[in-house]
């Protein structure tokens, strides 16, 4: 009869999986190994072994050997790997493991890869987090499930004392795990000094009640993500790869509420504030004025831009300007104003075409060619049905933000006048019936 640890070690298996056990040889690799193989008929499990050679000792080949023997007489496939250099700390070591694991994995067609972390693993996380100064996210400790990463912990309800009762009632045996010779002295320290001494002397259950601790964490933040995932849909909008949000709609949430949501929106950027950080960019998004900027650590901007700021990503320098001249009556062209490529066509006002995008028609004189299609230069007006306006005051009238202020296009003539800003402006009238003229085109390339 399955005994309870077997029993429950089924329920946090899928059914009919392929999973990829990593097998150091250690004690707690191996009896996770052994309840896949032994794993009941209707569970429908597949089980591949994997074993990594951190190459960290001159006898860890033997590691490997022992493993592949034990593999061999458990008749279960066995991949192999071994580091070309030796990992210089657990960090290192934790990294190349993992990424001949997912290799493994991706070889051998498996849906899991299944690690033998447990209860005492995850106690020992909580307890290094907390001495740390972690939040709530932190206290949740090893996940059970990576769906990201597909990684499968099975093990991490049990004790490791439960699970070393199954090796010796199975008459299991095992090597000592390579990876403790290289572990974080903090957490060793934690490992076989505090731990042990907070179980003796303070509360003898300590272990299982940080374990529980990491459980009710996790629910709490599954909760909290559930209903942010609405909150965030609402506040904010994606443009151009950035997360734009109106201002006054975060203000109005309570302040640790706002501080949730800012954090969700910046992790979608690839960032993760401490504490310090989120305050400064929420104080930041609330009170600055317009036009300000705020760069975050990580490679994301913060900008506010009348009642919304924009979150982004910081991008690389654009290419430099290439401005378009335009010297006869029709033709075709390319130019690259403040990194955006555009496309721009131009013929006869009145003769038929077509190419898309904006357009205007211009009464021009023969004097005033070439015309030149560039970016805002200092000075710059241009005649408006209101009169004569500075591009810096069509912009703030228009409520251009000034990340796009410098990709707008300005067409001007030989004597430095703007004749049309795309979109946003022409400078004249078009030309009278029999006056020459031109019909420009622009689009993005």
């Amino acid at each position: 009869m399955p005994s309870q640890l077997e029993q429950r070690f089924s329920e946090n298996v899928p059914r009919g999986a392929h999973l990829l056990a990593a097998v150091s040889g250690g004690a707690d690799s191996v009896v996770l190994l052994h309840l896949l193989r032994f794993a009941p008929e209707e569970l429908g499990v597949t089980v591949t072994a994997a074993h990594f050679d951190h190459a960290m000792r001159p006898d860890s080949a033997a590691d490997a050997a022992w493993v592949e023997g034990l593999c061999a007489s458990w008749n279960i496939p066995l991949v192999r790997g071994r580091a070309e250099t030796p990992p210089r700390s657990e960090a290192e070591a934790r990294d190349a493991r993992y990424a001949f694991l997912e290799e493994a994995r991706q070889q051998v067609g498996a849906d899991w890869i299944a690690t033998a972390h447990h209860a005492d693993d995850q106690a020992e996380t909580v307890l290094f987090r907390v001495l740390r100064g972690t939040g709530i996210a932190g206290l949740a400790g090893i996940a059970p499930v990576d769906e990201a990463r597909r990684l499968l912990r099975p093990l991490l309800p049990f004790r490791r004392a439960a699970l070393r009762r199954h090796a010796r009632a199975h008459r299991l045996r095992w090597r000592e795990d390579p990876i403790n010779a290289i572990a974080d002295p903090a957490r060793n320290r934690i490992r076989r000094e505090l731990l042990p001494l907070a179980e003796r002397t303070i509360a003898p259950g300590a272990g299982g009640a940080l374990a529980r601790l990491a459980d009710l964490a996790r629910e709490d933040e599954a909760a909290w993500e559930r209903v942010m995932a609405t909150e965030i849909a609402a506040l904010a909008r994606e443009e151009e790869g950035a997360l734009v949000l109106v201002r006054e709609r975060l203000s109005g949430y309570d302040s640790a509420v706002a501080a949730r949501l800012l954090r969700g929106l910046l992790r979608r950027l690839g960032v993760v504030p401490d504490r310090d950080g989120t305050r400064s960019a929420l104080r930041f998004i609330r009170t600055a004025a317009s036009g300000r900027v705020l760069e975050l650590p990580g490679g994301v901007r913060v900008s506010t831009e009348f009642g919304e700021a924009r979150l982004e990503r910081v991008a690389p320098p654009p290419l430099p300007d290439a401005p378009l001249a335009i010297a006869g009556e029709r033709g075709l062209g390319t130019c690259r104003i403040g990194g955006r490529e555009r496309r721009v066509a131009w013929r006869p006002a009145g003769e038929p075409g077509g190419e898309g995008g904006c357009s205007a028609t211009l009464a021009v004189e023969a004097d005033q060619f070439p015309l030149l299609l560039r970016g805002r230069l200092p000075g710059d007006r241009v005649r408006t049905p209101a009169g004569m306006r500075t591009l810096k005051r069509l912009f703030t009238d228009r409520r251009v933000p000034r990340h796009e202020r410098a990709r707008v296009a300005v067409l001007a003539d030989a004597r430095g006048r703007v004749l049309w800003v795309p979109g946003l402006a022409r400078g004249g009238p078009p030309p009278a019936p029999g006056e020459p003229g031109l019909t420009l085109e622009i689009a993005d390339a």
